[in-house]
């Protein structure tokens, strides 16, 4: 794994655009022309990770216009597609006869055997986004399926879209973090991820490989379960009964990364506990009150389940955390 980080912000005005391009050029694997009509207030910063075959960006950039037209693909196509998530700015694109305009909230693909141009950018805020580029052939579907998608705006909403957004956005702060061999697990179910999202979105999850399938229903399981840790009331019935599977399948998903479901639940639970009581903007609210809205009903039971992961009693952890200051 291999981490490339650049910005250019400290060099003068009039290299800017200039060094971001060619920076572009020999950092990302597709071939595109670059061009901004604002080059006295361009300013860029990325940071791509690259796992091999498997590149994942994070973007910022002002004005900008991209151009990969049929001569550029004749020199060099090196047959992937690009996945971005668009965090902040518009834009469009026009790729296989579909013309498109996206915002932020959005994911959209491009195809670099197939001719596009788009833009990303306006006013004075610089447009962000994350960027997933892989080989056609990783995502395990036919290529002409995810092909359909390119140049169309896929909204992020509750589900898969959902949960792939945050996983791309939990992967741009952690990934520097992560070591050979998590990283390659990483890649894998984030490509599952986007396979699963491609499938939900032809309603053909059939076509899924079973890994793929197991990790996009493992990842809906845990985004349904962190979005609910205030519910007392969570329990394996209510989760398997909202993903339509049995709770012994549940049991079984969770077996294999070796926990049980009420044991994740609680361990959610108290992370979501001691990120609060560190928390100097909730002081005035009480440990109970903390332990109340992330599902404990019972102080004793708490406490103990809080000692026993940390170390130190909740009090304790509050305290220290105060003193130490963030």
């Amino acid at each position: 794994m291999r981490v490339t980080e650049w910005h250019t912000r400290d060099l003068a005005v009039q290299d800017r655009f200039a060094s971001w391009r060619e920076t572009m050029s020999q950092t990302l694997l597709v071939c595109t022309w670059l061009s901004t009509d604002r080059p006295a207030s361009f300013d860029a910063s990325a940071r791509v990770v690259n796992f091999g075959d498997f590149h994942f960006s994070a973007m910022s950039h002002h004005i900008l216009q991209a151009n990969r037209p049929a001569k550029l693909i004749r020199r060099s196509d090196p047959e992937v597609f690009q996945l971005h998530l668009v965090l902040t700015g518009g834009g469009g694109i026009s790729q296989g006869g579909r013309d498109a305009a996206f915002q932020a909230g959005q994911f959209y693909f491009i195809d670099s055997s197939v001719p596009y141009q788009g833009w990303r950018g306006a006013g004075e805020d610089p447009a962000r986004s994350l960027i997933v580029q892989f080989p056609r052939e990783a995502l395990g579907l036919r290529s002409g399926m995810v092909r359909r998608l390119a140049a169309t705006p896929i909204p992020v909403q509750h589900g898969i879209t959902g949960v792939l957004a945050g996983h791309l956005t939990h992967l741009a702060e952690h990934a520097e973090g992560l070591t050979p061999r998590n990283a390659q697990a990483v890649a894998t179910v984030t490509l599952d991820l986007i396979a699963a999202t491609c499938a939900d979105r032809f309603e053909t999850t059939a076509l899924l490989s079973p890994e793929a399938r197991h990790h996009a229903l493992l990842s809906l399981v845990h985004d349904f379960i962190r979005q609910r840790l205030g519910d007392p009331d969570l329990t394996p019935e209510t989760i398997a009964a909202a993903h339509q599977i049995s709770v012994r399948h549940l049991y079984k998903i969770f077996q294999d990364q070796g926990v049980t479901v009420a044991a994740w639940i609680r361990r959610c639970r108290l992370e979501r506990c001691h990120r609060d009581l560190a928390d100097p903007r909730q002081r005035s609210r009480s440990v109970q009150s903390i332990a109340a809205r992330w599902g404990f009903t019972d102080a004793a039971t708490f406490s103990r389940a809080f000692r026993a992961a940390y170390g130190m009693s909740p009090r304790e952890h509050r305290k220290t955390a105060a003193e130490t200051g963030p």
